[in-house]
C-alpha cells in the first residue's frame, strides 16, 4: 500500500485523533498511523474505565509547563464546552464527580467510538498495528515527508506528531515523538513521571506499609503548590488524588508536607477537645476525626499518647504542629509504569502557540503530551489534547 495525503498524523490517541477529525471535516485527505492494535488505548483506561473527558473548570493556571502562557490560545480556542456538545450530539450520557470533573455514565468505550464514528464522517484513514520503519523529509522542490511503515509507504506535505509521551509503557508508549523532535533539530525538555504515587523507604515505609488501604483527606504542599483531597497509604508509599496531584509539583530531596485535618485549626480543635473530652486519650479523640488504625499510628511513632487532659499549653501546640505540617519524606516515585502523564517534553519556544506547528521545519507539528505541557489530575489533560489537536487541525 502507499498514498498520497494532505497530512499524516503519528499516534491514535486523544489529540491525534482530535486533530485528524478537525483536519478532515476541513476536507483534507487524512491518515492517522498507530503502531497499537487499536486507537484511544489510553481514553479506554482512564477514569477507571469511565473516561475522565474533560473538566469544566479548565483554564491555564491548571498546567504546568515552562512557558506558562503557551497554552493558552489552544485553549481559548476549544474549551470544554466545545467538546461537550459533541458528547451531548452522540447522545453519550455523563456526569459530573467533582470539582468539574466530567465522566461517562457507561464506559469509556463510546469516546473513543464517537471519535472513530467522527472521523469516518470526515473520511480519515486510520491504520492500527503500523509501526513506522524510517521516516524522511523531501528537498525544496517536494519539501513532503514521507513515512516507511510495515503498511507501506505514505507521504504528505504536513506531518503531525501525537504519540504522546513515556506514560504507561505497557499501553504502548515510548519515545518516539521525543526522538523525531531531536531529528528535525527541536529541543527536548528533560521528562519525569507526573501523576504519579510517590515511594517511601526506611523509618515511613515501615511505619506505615502494613495500613496500605487506609485513606484520608489532607491538603499535601510542595514548593509552594498545595492540593486538598484523599491520601491513600500503599504498601510501598502514599497514593490518592491529594499525592498524585502534588507529585507532578515533586522532586527527588523536596520537602513534602501534609496537613492532616484539613479546613481546621489544629489548636483550635485540639483545645476544643480537651475541653469536652477531658478523660479520653489523644487516639481516641483524633481516631474520630480520621481512620482509627492511622491515628493509633500516628500515636505510637509521631505522637505522645495518653488523656487529653493531661497535656499543657506548648504540648497542645507541638502536637497542633505535627498534625498541621506533618513532613512525608518520599524516595522517589512509581515511575512511568503507572504515571499518568510525562512532565517535560518538546519545548514550546520553537512551536507556535495558535497552530502547534514548528517554526524550524514548515509543515511539521507536535500536539498532546509530547510537548512540555502538563495538567493537573482531573481531566485537564484530555483538555489540552482536545485543544491542541484542534488548533493544529485547523491549521494544517
Amino acid at each position: 500500500m502507499s498514498g498520497h495525503f494532505d497530512v499524516m498524523i503519528v499516534g491514535g490517541g486523544a489529540a491525534g485523533l482530535m486533530c485528524a477529525i478537525t483536519a478532515g471535516q476541513r476536507g483534507k485527505r487524512v491518515l492517522v498511523v498507530e503502531h497499537a492494535n487499536r486507537v484511544g488505548k489510553k481514553i479506554l483506561m482512564s477514569g477507571g474505565g469511565r473516561c475522565n473527558f474533560t473538566n469544566t473548570g479548565a483554564t491555564p493556571a491548571n498546567y504546568l509547563s515552562a512557558n506558562p502562557h503557551f497554552c493558552k490560545s489552544a485553549l481559548a480556542r476549544y474549551t470544554p464546552w466545545h467538546f461537550i456538545e459533541m458528547v451531548e450530539r452522540h447522545r453519550i450520557a455523563y456526569h459530573e464527580k467533582e470539582l468539574g470533573q466530567l465522566f461517562c455514565d457507561v464506559s469509556s468505550k463510546l469516546i473513543v467510538k464517537m471519535l472513530l464514528d467522527e472521523c469516518h464522517a470526515a473520511g480519515v484513514r486510520v491504520e492500527t498495528s503500523c509501526s513506522i520503519e524510517r521516516m524522511s523529509h523531501g528537498d525544496s522542490d517536494d519539501a513532503s515527508f514521507r513515512l516507511h511503515t510495515t503498511h507501506g509507504n505514505f507521504s504528505a506535505p504536513a506531518l503531525v506528531i501525537a504519540s504522546g509521551g513515556l506514560s504507561i509503557p505497557s499501553m504502548g508508549a515510548t519515545g518516539f515523538g521525543y526522538e523525531v523532535a531531536k531529528q528535525f533539530g527541536h529541543a527536548v525538555l528533560p521528562t519525569r513521571a507526573g501523576l504519579v504515587p510517590l515511594t517511601l523507604s526506611g523509618k515511613h515505609q515501615e511505619r506505615l506499609a502494613d495500613l496500605s488501604g487506609v485513606a484520608l483527606p489532607v491538603t499535601a504542599s510542595c514548593n509552594g503548590t498545595s492540593f486538598s483531597n484523599y491520601m491513600l497509604v500503599t504498601h510501598r508509599g502514599v497514593s490518592g488524588p491529594a499525592i498524585l496531584q502534588i507529585s507532578s509539583f515533586w522532586q527527588a530531596g523536596d520537602d513534602l508536607r501534609l496537613d492532616l485535618l484539613p479546613g481546621h485549626d489544629a489548636l483550635e480543635t485540639l483545645q476544643q477537645w480537651q475541653r469536652e473530652r477531658p478523660a479520653a486519650e489523644l487516639k481516641t479523640v483524633l481516631g474520630d476525626a480520621m481512620p482509627k488504625r492511622f491515628a493509633q499510628r500516628l500515636c505510637e511513632h509521631w505522637l505522645p499518647n495518653r488523656p487529653m487532659k493531661q497535656y499543657n499549653a506548648p504540648q497542645l501546640r507541638e502536637i497542633a504542629q505535627v498534625l498541621s505540617d506533618w513532613t512525608l519524606v518520599a524516595s522517589g516515585t512509581e515511575g512511568y509504569r503507572t504515571a499518568e502523564v510525562t512532565l517535560g517534553g518538546v519545548d514550546t519556544d520553537e512551536l507556535s502557540s495558535s497552530t502547534m506547528q514548528s517554526r524550524r521545519v514548515p509543515g511539521l507539528y507536535f500536539i498532546g503530551e509530547v510537548i512540555d505541557v502538563t495538567g493537573w489530575l482531573g481531566g485537564y489533560n484530555f483538555q489540552w489534547a482536545w485543544a491542541s489537536g484542534h488548533a493544529a487541525g485547523n491549521a494544517v
